[in-house]
């Protein structure tokens, strides 16, 4: 079953960035944005993150929070976190079990050749842990704006 506009947000608790734990949990009570993305310190997923750090003022500023998820262990999270400054946590997904609840670990294909990967999709969830608004099949360019946008009018 994939997640829903409308439905309750799924539950995680993941080892994150900076020594950090996110889990829906801490976060219930104020609205945030989670993003799943490919692989830390690739060119898409570097360009997503610096566009949501620098959105993160304006969200921020409206009492939003952004967590970045990905099936990369802890060790390179880290590393790319720091190499670009990433101020807000990115989570480690290795099992793939909090991708899997929000229906972003996905069979793909390139060549020919299935495969399992994590789709890039974001999920705008509000005060309540319900999902106001998602994204799925992300087109990095001006994605971070649209999602400043969709929190704005939460």
């Amino acid at each position: 079953m994939s997640v829903e506009e409308g439905m309750p947000a799924p539950a995680f608790d993941l080892p994150a960035s900076g020594g950090r734990t996110v889990s829906l949990a801490a976060m219930r009570g104020k609205p945030f944005v989670l993003y799943f993305y490919p692989k830390a310190d690739t060119s898409g997923c570097t360009r997503e993150a610096c566009d949501f750090q620098e959105a993160l003022p304006a969200l921020g500023g409206i009492g939003i929070d952004v967590v970045g998820i990905s099936p990369d262990p802890i060790k390179p999270i880290e590393k790319f976190a720091e190499k670009y400054e990433l101020t807000f946590p990115l989570a480690s997904d290795a099992e793939k079990t909090v991708a899997g609840a929000y229906g972003t670990w996905v069979e793909k294909s390139m060549y020919g050749r299935k495969y399992m990967g994590m789709d890039r999709a974001t999920f705008l969830v509000d005060a309540e842990g319900r999902v106001a608004r998602i994204w799925r099949k992300v087109k990095v360019p001006g994605h971070a704006q649209d999602v400043l946008k969709a929190a704005q009018a939460l």
